[in-house]
């Protein structure tokens, strides 16, 4: 029923390279991992667009042979055989010289990590992973805080779902670091489904005549149904991850901010906006009540010197506790250089690991949804003042808290 399908899962070429993008440098022709390939979509991009001009050597892994060949075929047509190589087998169980310990740059599963559990696959591929390497999967999620009874019948006996809360926790304990994080669009559920549905219509005919093939069909038709009925509830991310290494694992060594700190972050928010109006606001939270100790965070330059900054600071929403990320700043010399990311994660960690529950952005649309927000109004926040819905995003660190919906109190310094 699937061969000859483009997708085995939800995904798109814009996806894989979004995940691709949130990678960071690459080396000029990286040793890519594609686990659970399925028809090799994903595979043929990495092999023609990760890393430098040369393109990416790429190992990809099924346990269907039919997959393979029309990976092989695919490689073929675009003059890829040679950075394309594929390889039967399990991706639960690698073994041999071609796994061994440290072999890839970059490790990708775009949904097929299930087929193992999200914790089993990070705890089996870590191994694989050369020093400063990455891994990338998808995993399906509730989108919902809690999910209907139709949608969780469906899905508890299939495969657990969790929230990207609970995901990201567990990615951390795992000893990665979340270098991004990418909510899939809806659209990318259409170029999987659209074919599998037309699939399943050509195959009606034929399902009555055979028994495995009729069970096939209707438990597909149901994935369909719940799809059309639940599709709201849950949805795929995709996680770019890193593990942490023994100094730290970041090329952007972040810290609280210490009372010697004061004035570079001054000079940072300056630098970064151009205007005083955020370098006042961080002076102004710090003499309010609204300023938590050990939740304004700095990222050190190679110097020592602070390349950036960002704030966590307590607000309401409808007078329950969450907190506010603003401002973030980073000196123009380290704009674009990740620094501003690392600061960013170092200070979220610290904040779930401290019990909070949900953070709160006005921001860029393309830059946030990396570490995890989503709009706010799909838990039906909003600002108190007009804002385009898809700036004003939220993060869920702690999902058995409920969260809260209402208009988001900021503290008296903003002046909202």
């Amino acid at each position: 029923m699937h061969r000859g399908l483009p997708r085995q899962a939800p995904g798109s070429d814009a996806s894989t390279r979004r995940l691709l993008s949130l990678c960071g440098p690459l080396p000029e022709r990286p040793r890519v991992l594609d686990l659970g390939c399925g028809p090799g979509r994903s595979a043929l991009l990495l092999a023609a667009e990760a890393g430098g001009a040369r393109g990416a050597e790429v190992t990809a892994v099924d346990l269907y042979a039919p997959f393979l060949e029309e990976l092989r075929t695919a490689a073929a047509a675009r003059g890829l055989t040679g950075r394309v190589r594929t390889v039967e087998a399990d991706m639960g169980a690698l073994t041999g010289e071609d796994f061994a310990d440290g072999s890839f740059d970059l490790v990708w599963a775009e949904g097929s990590a299930y087929l193992l559990g999200f914790d089993a696959a990070l705890a089996r591929w870590k191994r694989l992973l050369a020093p400063g390497a990455t891994l990338v999967l998808t995993e399906c999620e509730w989108t919902v805080p809690e999910p209907s009874a139709g949608a969780r019948a469906f899905w508890d006996p299939h495969c657990a779902l969790r929230t990207t809360a609970r995901n990201l926790a567990a990615a951390q304990a795992a000893g990665y670091q979340v270098l991004g994080v990418h909510h899939l669009p809806d659209a990318d559920w259409a170029e999987y489904y659209g074919p599998l549905a037309e699939r399943v219509r050509t195959l009606s005919g034929a399902g009555a005549a055979a028994p495995a093939m009729a069970a096939a069909l209707a438990a597909t038709r149901e994935e369909l149904d719940v799809r059309a009925r639940h599709g709201h509830e849950y949805g795929y991310t995709g996680y770019v991850l890193r593990p942490v290494t023994a100094g730290g694992g970041d090329a952007w060594p972040t810290r609280p901010e210490t009372a010697g700190d004061v004035a570079a972050v001054r000079e940072v928010n300056l630098a970064a906006f151009g205007t005083p109006l955020e370098a006042d606001l961080v002076d102004a939270l710090r003499a309010d009540g609204a300023w938590l100790p050990g939740l304004s965070y700095v990222a050190e330059a190679p110097d020592g010197s602070v390349a950036a900054h960002a704030l966590l600071t307590a607000c309401e929403v409808d007078g329950v506790r969450a907190l506010a990320l603003a401002p973030v700043a980073v000196a123009p010399a380290f704009q674009r250089s990740g620094a501003g990311s690392a600061v960013v994660r170092a200070l979220l960690a610290a904040a779930r690991e401290r019990g909070e529950s949900l953070v709160l952005v006005l921001g860029h649309p393309e830059y946030y949804p990396r570490f995890g927000f989503t709009p706010a109004s799909r838990f039906g926040i909003r600002a108190p003042f007009e804002v385009p819905d898809e700036a004003m995003m939220a993060l869920v660190l702690d999902d058995s808290v409920p969260v809260p919906a209402g208009t988001i109190g900021y503290p008296a310094p903003f002046g909202v």
